[in-house]
């Protein structure tokens, strides 16, 4: 049986260098989709303390009902 040869040929690409993009890991996202959550929550949850802290000191009482309302959704329990 005959051996079959390959043979490569290089010619310079003159176009746009082409780049590949590896994907990240199924965990590698979860983890960072968990700790932006996590930060964004905690940011919402001090941003809406404080507008009910000034709407106190103000004594806004539309104000306090509203950002009151808004806040419970950050402190609910089961």
């Amino acid at each position: 049986m005959k051996q079959e040869k390959v043979v490569y040929r290089f010619f310079q690409y003159v176009g746009e260098p082409l780049t590949a993009r590896k994907e990240l890991a199924f965990e590698d996202k979860l983890i960072a989709q968990f700790v932006l959550d996590e930060l964004v929550f905690n940011w919402n949850k001090s941003h809406l303390e404080d507008k009910i802290n000034q709407a106190i000191d103000a004594n806004n009482h539309s104000d306090f009902k509203q950002y009151s309302e808004a806040y419970k959704q950050y402190v609910w329990e089961d």
